[in-house]
């Protein structure tokens, strides 16, 4: 990373070691021809005034779903709440950080990991056990939170503190020992053989291993990560070439396994690009480059505009089935394959049509929730913002 600047006008905003906008870059990633930091910070505007709420939460803040499909209108799940620790250091704001991992911390299981999903009315859970991807987001976040700002804030212990019993949280309950070290879908999920590829998270585990002197470990976690990465792409599922990864794999086989009924490409899967395109612009790993040559020439095939909301894994267009018809796109599927193909300048042009459009910030099909939050965290990347202090 060069730490060149130069990719909007906007003064320093927020508090700490690290004002918005960082403004960025990694020597080896591409980046949109006219990224803006101001792209980034109108939709973390947009999304703190339409998702965080103090109604419901116990004199905290917390991320609400008014539209998400299935869902009990206004409810929060721990995703939310990582996605917004994450948004919210980069931004360096400092108040809403605090405020979203304290009402995580009412809902703490007994582990000391949040239960995934709370009622709108903050009086109980409507799904008990933890969900790994959004434990690691969260300790991902504290660690950027002691570097920003240092010290505790207005939490009982540092950040820092909180960080690393954090990631030991996760790694007794949320990485199978007895299994090479596989990434689990949750602290309940002990003896279940599946793996969702978008929970792994090998940009973050690095980090991990960093602030624990536990590297040896999660570089293991790393290593199995990519492997059953690698497998859940495989020619008995028609996505050998295209790194259209299922939702839930066998870790054995590498066949889908249908979890809920996901056995294709769809919202989970849509975050993998963004999460190995992160790993490689950090990293530079050869297995995340491997990867993310095939998914990018999908998608620069299929063009930034034609991305629909959900593939089966041989290409073939399916969008989800609770979208409703003549539905815009969907931020995370257009802006997560946006991140991905930044590891290669030759899709300069596609890179650049991806984030014109999901800075518009109106690709919000299915959930406002959702796309709001993946509108944030993708222009974030793609302006040289989303970085490891």
């Amino acid at each position: 990373m060069d730490g060149s600047a130069g990719m909007g006008g906007s003064p320093p905003t927020g508090t700490g070691n690290f004002p918005f906008p960082q403004n960025r870059r990694f020597d080896r990633c591409t980046y949109p021809s006219n990224a803006d930091s101001e792209a980034a910070r109108r939709a973390y505007e947009r999304w703190k005034e339409e998702l965080v709420t103090a109604d419901g939460a116990g004199g905290y803040l917390r991320v609400r779903r008014p539209d998400s499909p299935g869902a009990e209108v206004n409810s929060t799940v721990s995703e939310g709440i990582a996605y917004g620790m994450m948004l919210a250091v980069i931004m360096g704001d400092q108040p809403t950080f605090d405020a979203l991992w304290k009402y995580s911390q009412l809902w703490v299981n007994e582990n000391g990991l949040m239960h995934w999903y709370i009622n709108a009315a903050g009086t109980q859970p409507l799904g008990t056990g933890a969900a790994t991807d959004s434990d690691e987001d969260m300790a991902w976040a504290l660690v950027l939170a002691d570097r920003q700002w240092g010290g505790s804030g207005s939490l009982d212990r540092p950040y820092i503190e909180e960080a690393k019993a954090q990631i030991q949280r996760i790694w007794e309950h949320e990485i199978d020992h007895d299994h090479d070290y596989q990434v689990l879908a949750g602290d309940s999920w002990g003896g279940n053989r599946v793996f969702n590829p978008s929970y792994f998270a090998p940009n973050e585990y690095r980090i991990f291993g960093e602030v624990t002197g536990n590297e040896e470990g999660w570089n293991r976690v790393i290593d199995t990560g990519y492997a059953l990465l690698e497998k859940c792409l495989n020619a008995e599922a028609g996505n050998a070439n295209n790194g259209l990864a299922p939702a839930w794999c066998d870790p054995e086989t590498g066949e889908p396994k249908p979890t809920n009924g996901a056995d294709n490409y769809q919202y989970d899967s849509a975050r993998i690009p963004f999460r190995i395109g992160q790993d490689y612009c950090y990293s530079g790993d050869d297995r995340a480059k491997a990867y993310l040559q095939k998914v990018s020439a999908f998608f620069a095939g299929v063009g930034a505009k034609n991305i629909v909301d959900g593939y089966e894994l041989d290409g073939t267009p399916s969008p989800d089935p609770a979208t409703p018809a003549g539905s815009p796109q969907s931020a995370v599927f257009v802006g997560s394959a946006a991140v991905g193909a930044m590891h290669d300048p030759q899709y300069q042009a596609f890179i650049d049509e991806a984030y014109g459009l999901v800075a518009t910030g109106e690709l919000l099909a299915r959930s406002r929730y959702y796309n709001l939050s993946w509108t944030g965290l993708t222009l974030l990347m793609l302006t040289g913002n989303l970085v490891e202090f």
